[in-house]
């Protein structure tokens, strides 16, 4: 497992393919490292919870968001029914509200549908598995059995006394691993693995759109041995697109994505709030806790907002 942050040095080819997991738990398997986090692993979990804290993770879903443009926009929220009654009568009366996003909106995680190259998704899945009716295979209900686990949190932007990273900075395995031991948190296999590198501390700060969606500090491709030496289960961060904009390839886009979630069989998770988290981890110097962040089950879906929970 590499622990230099030297520069890249196979090509994002040959490091997908080294670490593929097509095939190691079936050639039917829909949700890929996910599996590193079972029975034990979630048991485990549950009793790091000693205070009873509760942490939300997630971004507010409304058009104050840093989302913009045709593809993703921020959710609009309508009232569909404001003191409707009841076909009965009586003095019943109700609201409703209905809602328009995209569903890769906010707090989010992507499914192993979400990204694929050469025609094949992960684990050998043509990408004929995902036509205008949505993903056949590996949608994101798939993973509906639980986002669950050991969370824990690397403050990269702490460690290294900032309060946000610049935009373009490679995070690479040396510092998540000089982070980690500076925290005194030791990774086991099945975790949730939190990166907080203060893009939306940034962007609270700012409230500017174009720079938070524009370049940006993330993880470089190095980090996808790393993750899979550690056997990470579920890999997020606090920035839009988990790794480093530009890209460290040249006239490829997004190879980290491309390595994780369609080699590695490797759900994303985007545009977390680690604020609040990051403050407490940093009071009692603990950054373990448990994770609950399950999806919400759209059949057919490549993605999912989610509304994640840390418990302390």
């Amino acid at each position: 497992m590499p622990d230099a942050d030297d520069p890249v040095t196979a090509s994002w080819r040959e490091i997908g393919n080294t670490l593929r997991n097509w095939g190691r738990w079936g050639t039917g398997d829909q949700r890929g490292t996910m599996n590193f986090a079972g029975p034990a692993q979630i048991r485990s979990a549950a009793a790091l919870v000693t205070s009873g804290r509760v942490f939300d993770l997630s971004i507010p879903l409304d058009g104050a968001g840093p989302q913009e443009g045709p593809d993703r926009p921020n959710p609009q929220r309508l009232m569909s029914v404001i003191g409707g009654t009841a076909s009965g009568g009586g003095a019943f009366r109700y609201n409703d509200d209905v809602v328009f996003m995209p569903l890769q909106a906010g707090t989010q995680w992507d499914a192993l549908s979400h990204v694929y190259y050469d025609n094949m998704l992960y684990n050998s899945v043509p990408k004929e598995a995902v036509d205008w009716a949505g993903a056949s295979r590996l949608g994101i209900a798939t993973q509906a059995g639980g986002v669950t686990g050991r969370g824990v949190l690397i403050d990269v932007a702490r460690h290294l006394g900032v309060d946000w990273l610049s935009s373009g900075q490679v995070i690479g395995p040396r510092l998540l691993t000089d982070a980690l031991r500076r925290q005194g948190t030791e990774l086991a296999g099945g975790d949730i693995l939190l990166i907080r590198t203060g893009w939306r501390r940034k962007y609270l700060a700012d409230q500017d759109r174009a720079a938070f969606l524009g370049d940006e500090p993330g993880i470089g491709l190095d980090c996808c041995a790393w993750l899979a030496g550690h056997q990470v289960a579920a890999v997020a961060s606090d920035n839009w697109a988990l790794e480093v904009i530009p890209s460290e390839v040249g006239g490829e886009s997004f190879p980290v994505h491309m390595v994780l979630i369609r080699d590695m069989g490797m759900m994303i998770g985007e545009m977390f709030d680690l604020e609040d988290l990051a403050q407490d981890c940093a009071g009692d110097g603990v950054y373990e806790f448990l994770l609950c962040a399950p999806v919400l089950r759209f059949t057919n879906g490549v993605g999912s907002p989610v509304s994640p929970i840390a418990i302390k």
